[in-house]
């Protein structure tokens, strides 16, 4: 328990420290990285004042839950339909197949190991990570904020339902069907609201949010919890059930409440349990492995540019038409880290990644959010006119 707590106070402290320095400096660096160099430095394989046990683990899993809970919560239906969605999928799907013939020629020079693995763990975008920053520069509600999050939809939601068949059950069939029943279950779940909606169940509701009972919040973390693990009792990755749960409460929570649920969501998740995630992922970085063999590390971050960004720059050239927009689009998607992450822990557990390949990917990852977003700033000026509420961006 005192172990657990020590570690859990820095933890916090590094949690607390981060945005001020942030804010105080203006360095023009994402918070997300500095979280990381935090659980790096005070990890156990520098400082040692974190040690991460199974409690420690827990409060990280949440983090990464939440993380996907809030990108699924945020995820607009017009980015994902029509033109929008359709270029998203194009794009994804040649990412994929880019990823497949690049890692191939990897595993058969003898440079890697898991080559499934590490072709949908190139494939990734980090969309939870970067729409708060999206967000935050009044961006997320723009034509190009609404591509985005298409192409991010596709860079997260791709590769989990690749990771459940590739690698969450015994056989791809029964992977197969464990990811239809766990379809029909969200579909049951997402159908009760309307089911069970009453005024007087309004009511209570609204009456929450000036209480301390905090109703709707209470049922959100429960349907949170609740599809994580059976996310996880499908044999699927947990982090499915917490990308749907997201996009159930958005359907589901009436337009007038909307805002207070998700600040109320978003001061847990950014407040607590996401920034947890950061930091231990940073502490569970094998940064010696990458030190002492720095080649692999460059060759996974030229690669998620490459297999990831450099399809989009061409695939998206009539609806974003300024060269300087396209190349921020294309670098913004081709980061990745949190997919990167839950890819690799679960690769290394399963003894199918070698350790030192995936401390190369998740230094990758971590490298591609601190360069990509910075270079993209750099390029051109960033567009907020928001877009209306009844214009697509098929046009």
């Amino acid at each position: 328990m005192q172990s657990d707590l020590s570690s859990l106070l820095v933890i916090v402290a590094i949690s607390a420290v981060v945005p001020l320095i942030v804010g105080l400096t203006r360095i023009r660096v994402a918070e997300v990285v500095l979280l990381l160099a935090g659980g790096i430095i005070f990890g156990p394989h520098a400082l040692g004042l974190i040690q991460v046990d199974s409690a420690i683990n827990l409060l990280s899993e949440m983090g990464l839950g939440l993380l996907f809970f809030v990108a699924g919560n945020e995820l607009e239906r017009r980015a994902v339909s029509g033109k929008s969605g359709r270029l998203a999928a194009i794009g994804w799907g040649t990412s994929i197949l880019l990823a497949g013939l690049v890692t191939g020629g990897l595993y058969a020079l003898g440079f890697i190991q898991d080559y499934l693995g590490i072709a949908i763990a190139l494939t990734t975008t980090a969309l939870g990570t970067l729409l708060p920053l999206l967000r935050d520069a009044g961006e997320s509600k723009t034509r190009f904020g609404l591509l985005f999050m298409g192409a991010g939809a596709w860079g997260e939601f791709g590769p989990i339902i690749a990771i459940a068949v590739l690698f969450g059950a015994q056989s791809s069939f029964f992977a197969l069907l464990s990811l239809a029943g766990f379809a029909i279950l969200a579909l049951l779940i997402a159908a009760l609201p309307s089911r069970l909606n009453s005024p007087r169940l309004q009511a209570v509701l609204r009456r929450g949010y000036r209480t301390s009972s905090q109703t709707a919040v209470r049922i959100t973390m429960l349907l949170l919890v609740f599809l994580l693990t059976m996310a996880s009792d499908f044999g699927l990755d947990a982090v499915l059930g917490a990308f749907i749960a997201g996009i159930i409460v958005r359907r589901v929570a009436p337009h007038s409440e909307e805002s207070k649920l998700h600040n109320r969501i978003d001061g847990i998740a950014f407040g607590f349990f996401i920034p947890i995630f950061f930091i231990v992922s940073g502490a569970n970085l094998d940064i010696i492995s990458i030190i002492k063999n720095p080649t692999t590390l460059l060759v996974f971050f030229v690669l998620l540019l490459f297999v990831r960004g450099l399809p989009q720059f061409f695939i998206y050239r009539k609806m974003i038409p300024d060269v300087f927009q396209r190349g921020r689009f294309a670098l913004l998607v081709a980061t990745g880290l949190p997919m990167i992450v839950a890819i690799t822990t679960l690769e290394v557990e399963s003894g199918a990644m070698l350790p030192k390949n995936a401390a190369g990917l998740v230094g990758a990852g971590a490298l591609s959010v601190l360069v990509f977003p910075l270079v993209a700033n750099a390029l051109g000026k960033k567009v907020k006119t928001p877009l209306p509420d009844d214009v697509t961006v098929d046009k």
